[in-house]
């Protein structure tokens, strides 16, 4: 499980280094998408399979369609070098506005890379809504 909140930079040839704690849960290959909330999502290609796999039950909503388009147009495969960097391609940099510092959140089965101060500001926002969030949390 990806747990834990990490601030690294990322360098001038768009590379962030992932938490070696990271690493050894996700491996040599991850898959970066463009995630809500303007952040970036970091999947295993196992958890990429069953996410995808989750979007394909349902393709005649235009909201589903477009949601994929997006997803899966923006999505990219990234290997993971020797000291643990991924390089991280300029739409994506854009999208996520990824500069300086970036926050690195593990989220379950993937991992978030947010722009620190997007992050930050995010986070006060919703600790202050963690109650209201609790009550209407879905289980299965």
């Amino acid at each position: 499980m990806l747990i834990g909140e990490y601030i690294h930079g990322i360098d001038e040839k768009n590379r962030v280094s992932l938490p070696s704690k990271f690493r050894q849960e996700m491996g040599k290959k991850v898959v970066l998408a463009k995630g809500v909330d303007k952040c970036l999502s970091v999947f295993t290609p196992k958890e990429w399979a069953n996410f995808s796999q989750t979007l394909s039950q349902e393709t005649l909503r235009k909201d589903n369609r477009g949601f994929n388009r997006l997803t899966f147009g923006g999505a990219m495969e990234a290997e993971v070098d020797s000291i643990g960097r991924i390089l991280v391609p300029d739409f994506l940099i854009e999208w996520a506005n990824l500069k300086g510092k970036v926050a690195l959140i593990g989220v379950q089965n993937k991992v978030e890379i947010w722009n620190e101060k997007t992050w930050v500001e995010y986070r006060r926002t919703a600790e202050r809504q963690m109650a209201s969030f609790a009550e209407n949390v879905t289980t299965r």
